[in-house]
């Protein structure tokens, strides 16, 4: 198992949302495929390849620890948490339920034009990204064109979050949507659902024409059917 951490390249941190900055940074690097669990993290290494004090990087290890990507062990610093199985994939996928389902159901309830445009917009990405990965295969997908997929399909439950103009559910979104990313990300056998997650959520998109019902029931259907495709891949890794 690897104990280094891959580079960041020579980019530089300016002090402009340095904190948030050096968050975005150090989750990019935890949802790569160069990542390992139990890999551990340097505090002092991830400051000096960033150029930044170690203060801002612990306080990400810090955040990131609250959405399960990192453990602090006791006087030996942070570690890549394992991936979920079993019993505590499916209480994440529980929990995901309930929070998108009520995400889902209050954006309905709002804006639903300008929400169903947004979507559009993230959809048409998403889509884009799905034939590039159609057209080389999965398997023989670069990490950094899986990368997009995953950011484009994220933006999408993103802007749902985003239209229900609650602070709280969005902090919920950040926790559940990276375990979720993540745990896709380092399985065998992962990442070969493209062309479904558009599907699925081309249908949240139509739903949300028809009525907070229909939205919710379309919503619950894509988590359900990420639900089956992740069990599905965590019994390779078995």
């Amino acid at each position: 198992m690897s104990s280094t951490m891959p580079g960041f390249g020579s980019e530089r941190i300016t002090q402009l949302g340095l904190r948030d900055r050096v968050y975005d940074r150090v989750l990019e690097v935890l949802m790569g495929h160069d990542v390992e669990p139990g890999m551990r993290l340097s505090i002092d290494g991830l400051a000096r390849t960033l150029g930044v004090s170690p203060t801002p990087v612990r306080e990400a290890l810090v955040q990131l620890e609250r959405t399960g990507l990192v453990t602090r062990e006791a006087n030996k610093g942070y570690r890549v948490s394992p991936p979920l199985a079993g019993d505590q994939l499916e209480a994440l996928f529980d929990a995901r339920l309930i929070v998108e389902s009520g995400a889902v159901d209050l954006a309905a309830r709002g804006d639903v034009d300008v929400l169903r445009s947004r979507l559009e917009g993230a959809l048409a990405e998403q889509a884009a990204v799905a034939e590039e990965i159609a057209a080389v295969g999965a398997a023989d997908a670069s990490e950094e064109l899986m990368a997009r997929f995953f950011r484009s399909d994220w933006q999408f439950h993103q802007l749902v979050f985003d239209a229900t103009r609650n602070p709280f559910l969005e902090e919920m979104s950040e926790i559940i949507t990276t375990r979720v990313h993540r745990m896709r990300q380092i399985v065998e056998g992962g990442g070969d659902d493209t062309d479904r997650a558009v599907q699925e959520h081309r249908a949240v998109l139509d739903a949300l024409a028809e009525g907070p019902a229909e939205a919710v029931a379309a919503m619950r259907h894509h988590i359900d059917a990420v639900r089956l495709r992740s069990r599905a891949d965590a019994s390779h890794t078995g």
